[in-house]
């Protein structure tokens, strides 16, 4: 007879339970909760973790197959992490073994993860002795005294980013290093304590906002409203600051990878603390490194992007999550959770503070205030001599436009060039043209995998899907009349920037989108060029409107606003009211004034007014009455089922027998649907979804307990490829 305790392991499968195994003789006191397991499933191994142990499992012993290998001497997630992993599991209906996997690094994943070798790019910085040298003392050599004028106007550059201004800027920085005035950091390492530097005086706001979360006993949350430019980080380093003096580590969330190595180095600067940053872009071993220094404590501040949200803590005393409106925060495929709602149940199970900051909070957060949930602390004024800019509505109705500019805002841009000032000007569609149209018959180039129109990329000469990542050449002429006759419709940031070459032919222009950034390094070159100065005209995408700061912009103009004003999606105006101010936002961020001219055709629209005022609080005030009306979230709750197969059919029979199921279940939750999706055929798949509401978000839980995994039982499942999203973001 089979004897012996049962471990209950997680391992990565797509099925919503966990698996048991026997626990084999010398393995009974140490695989405990939380250690990693190899374990034989099916024909292979998988790297396990246990969630707990029992006598009997729900199979009979002699079909239980042992553990191949215990692989930690103690357990890697500890009971805080691994009762939130469980809890996530539980209110995201994903499988838990999945969620826990997705809490490791990589190389904890797999069985050979010890043989990979950490590394990583090294960001530069000045040391103090650098920040007190002037560049002209340095005359004799040019590439030195160019590379620590570049490091002083934008920290945090790795040297592909200064190589590519200067070639043979890796021997100046070497030489810097020697003598004392640059040094580099390796963000996947742990980043040793430094001497804190002093910060600026607080107003009066920040004091307050300060005091209100170090007074804080134990668990609360706070909403961190502050306009644009209001100084929201100075609250986060000092409430971080009355953290780590009481002995406790700090996580903070940014939402976009981009914005680490500026953020990691001025809270090292100032905090003088051990601190690592952990993202995606990190190589495997450096990214293994820094989660083992946060999780054994030695890192006393954590900063990255959504995942480090699951990182183990043991000392865990304040959490920050700047942007909290951020979509990056919702995960959008495999596990669908977001980590500002994790982030505030961590808060609460470890009986800590968690801060919430944006300039546009999300309605989920102002609700939450409404409600009494979250504490609001305000930020109402920008920071030092700064001004919130001028907006300006630009009514292009029957306007002739030269290069899709009107002629206000071209003046304006000619007004600012001759201050010797920087321009902003936003587009939120990459590419020259969206659309390439036969001028003779009509004909429309579309993806042949996708209901989407191929967007014309004229430097490439090339037709991309920006969905599926379809390509191909531009035809030379039409393939259903043969007309040559193909005309480009619509405005991408690559066209805007061949009109403004045109218009302004002697100023610096630079584009930042996703296309312009592939290279390792673009982006931090490009950033650190607007904020020298060098770039006197930015065109950019929503990759502008994250966080950055460049002092010299005091114009900013969003060539069209009208996008989002119409969409089906409720949250629609929701995010253009965000991306509209916090764009705006980038404006006289210094001492200078700034300006905003919004393009539009709509000028009388409700929500473009109520941004010109800038009262992004009274645009809040109306959404919340909308969504309240129609019993929308915040006020209710939603679960989108989706599912894709190369047949139609297919979808439609697994989703009809889902909702049957789900109106059988609860009559509390409305079931809407199949239907089919907004883009019903992306990458030669057919997609549907089935939506789930409730008034209650209990209710719809309740539902969703049995259901879910009730489909997996369904022929009609296996058929097709489903996912769950609890609490959707994006209804596409």
């Amino acid at each position: 007879m089979v004897t012996g305790p049962i471990a209950a392991v997680a391992i990565p499968s797509p099925l919503r339970r966990h698996f048991d195994y026997l626990v084999p003789p010398g393995l009974e006191r140490t695989a405990v909760r939380g250690c990693r397991v190899l374990v034989p499933f099916g024909r292979t191994q998988y790297v396990g973790v246990v969630l707990r142990r029992h006598a009997e499992a729900s199979v009979a012993r002699a079909k239980l197959r042992p553990i191949a290998a215990l692989l930690d001497d103690e357990p890697t997630l500890d009971e805080a992490i691994l009762s939130l992993l469980e809890w996530s599991a539980q209110y995201y209906h994903h499988p838990v073994g999945e969620v826990v996997q997705s809490a490791l690094p990589t190389l904890l994943r797999r069985v050979d993860g010890s043989k990979a070798q950490s590394g990583g790019p090294k960001f530069w910085f000045l040391t103090d002795a650098g920040n007190a040298c002037d560049p002209e003392t340095l005359a004799s050599a040019p590439r030195q005294a160019k590379a620590l004028a570049r490091l002083a106007a934008e920290p945090g550059l790795t040297r592909a980013a200064l190589e590519a201004d200067e070639p043979g800027t890796g021997a100046a920085l070497a030489a810097l290093a020697r003598k004392g005035l640059v040094e580099s950091q390796q963000l996947g390492e742990v980043i040793p304590p430094a001497t804190p530097a002093p910060g600026p005086a607080l107003t009066d706001a920040q004091a307050e906002a300060v005091e209100a979360i170090a007074a804080a006993p134990g668990f609360a949350s706070f909403l961190l409203d502050g306009v644009t430019g209001s100084g929201k980080t100075e609250v986060y380093l000092h409430a971080a600051s009355a953290a780590l003096v009481r002995g406790r580590q700090v996580l903070v969330l940014v939402p976009e990878i981009g914005l680490t190595p500026q953020m990691i180095h001025r809270f090292g600067k100032r905090l003088g603390q051990a601190m690592v940053a952990l993202h995606s872009a990190l190589p495997n071993g450096a990214r293994r490194n820094a989660w083992i220094a946060a999780r054994s404590g030695q890192a006393r501040v954590v900063l990255g992007t959504r995942s480090t949200i699951l990182t183990p803590m043991p000392e865990l005393g304040l959490i920050i999550v700047d942007e909290e409106h951020d979509l990056s925060y919702k995960q959008q495929d495999g596990w669908r959770y977001s980590a500002r709602d994790v982030a505030v149940m961590r808060a609460r199970r470890a009986d800590v503070p968690v801060v919430l900051g944006s300039a546009t909070p999300s309605m989920e957060s102002v609700f939450n205030v409404l409600a009494g949930r979250s504490t609001l602390l305000r930020l109402p004024e920008r920071a030092g001599a700064a001004a919130l800019p001028q907006v300006s509505i630009v009514d292009v109705r029957a306007r002739a436009l030269d290069g899709h500019l009107s002629g206000q805002l071209i003046e304006a841009i000619s007004e600012t060039l001759a201050a010797g000032e920087q321009v902003l000007l936003f587009v939120n569609r990459r590419g020259f043209a969206p659309t390439l149209l036969c001028h003779e018959c009509g004909e429309v180039l579309e993806c042949p995998r996708c209901d989407a129109r191929l967007v014309l990329h004229r430097q490439a000469n090339r037709l991309r899907c920006h969905h599926c990542g379809y390509e191909t050449r531009v035809p030379s002429a039409c393939k259903h009349c043969g007309s040559p006759e193909l005309r480009p419709v619509g405005l991408g940031t690559e066209r805007l920037e061949d009109e403004l070459e045109k218009r302004f032919p002697g100023a610096r222009i630079d584009r930042i989108d996703r296309d312009t950034t592939r290279r390792r390094g673009a982006l931090e070159q490009s950033l650190a060029d607007a904020r020298s100065g060098q770039t006197q005209i930015l065109v950019g995408t929503q990759m502008l409107a994250k966080g950055h700061d460049f002092p010299g912009v005091t114009l900013v103009g969003i060539v069209d606003a009208d996008g989002g004003l119409f969409s089906t999606d409720f949250r629609a105006s929701e995010r253009l009211a965000q991306l509209i101010v916090q764009v705006s936002g980038r404006a006289g961020r210094a001492s200078r004034p700034g300006r905003v001219f919004l393009q539009t055709h709509q000028p009388e629209h409700p929500l473009l007014r109520s941004l010109v005022g800038g009262d992004y609080a009274e645009f809040a005030r109306t959404a919340l009455a909308e969504r309240e009306a129609a019993a929308l979230p915040p006020y209710g709750a939603l679960a989108l089922l989706r599912a894709e197969a190369p047949r139609r059919a297919a979808c439609t029979a697994f989703l009809e027998e889902a909702g049957h199921i789900a109106r059988d279940t609860s009559p509390q939750v409305a079931v809407l649907g199949p239907v089919p999706a907004p883009m019903e055929r992306r990458q030669g798949r057919f997609r549907e979804q089935l939506l789930l509401s409730a008034m209650d978000r209990v209710d719809l839980q309740r539902m969703l307990r049995p259901w879910a995994p009730a489909l997996e039982g369904l022929v009609s499942a296996r058929r097709v490829r489903w996912s769950l999203d609890v609490d959707p973001q994006d209804m596409s």
